[in-house]
């Protein structure tokens, strides 16, 4: 079976980005040789998770209200209230609200400031 062991973000101004989810996860940024590519550390290699990489949009992003056409990664959170808060602190949009995963937690999805789509859910097995 595949699983996954990368992710990406576009970024329209990717050092705006790299600030926003630095504050918002702690997540780390460095430069790759290779050309207009950041890599992103996520947190210790020894636990569960994956890293990825953040690069320029090549085109505009989504229009407001349109369909998702992406693969939408969504970050484990240890409260999400606190979490969704933090993120439209710093820019963020809800994309949808705060809701219960019965028997897996609590979910919502932001929209970060360059429009892409992220979900952050908190694990909590008696959501209801």
């Amino acid at each position: 079976m595949s699983r996954p062991m990368h992710f990406e973000i576009q970024a329209s101004n990717p050092q705006a980005l790299m600030d926003f989810y630095s504050a918002l996860f702690g997540w780390s940024f460095h430069k790759w040789e290779g050309g207009d590519y950041w890599m992103i550390h996520t947190g210790p290699d020894d636990q569960p998770g994956i890293n990825g990489g953040l690069l320029p949009r090549r085109g505009p992003p989504a229009a407001d209200m349109a369909p998702v056409n992406a693969f939408v990664c969504t970050i484990g959170v240890g409260d999400v209230d606190a979490a969704v808060a933090k993120a439209t602190g710093a820019g963020a949009q809800v994309a949808v609200p705060k809701m219960a995963v019965p028997g897996i937690g609590w979910l919502a999805y932001i929209k970060d400031p360059d429009g892409n789509i992220v979900g952050m859910m908190q694990a909590d097995p008696k959501a209801a």
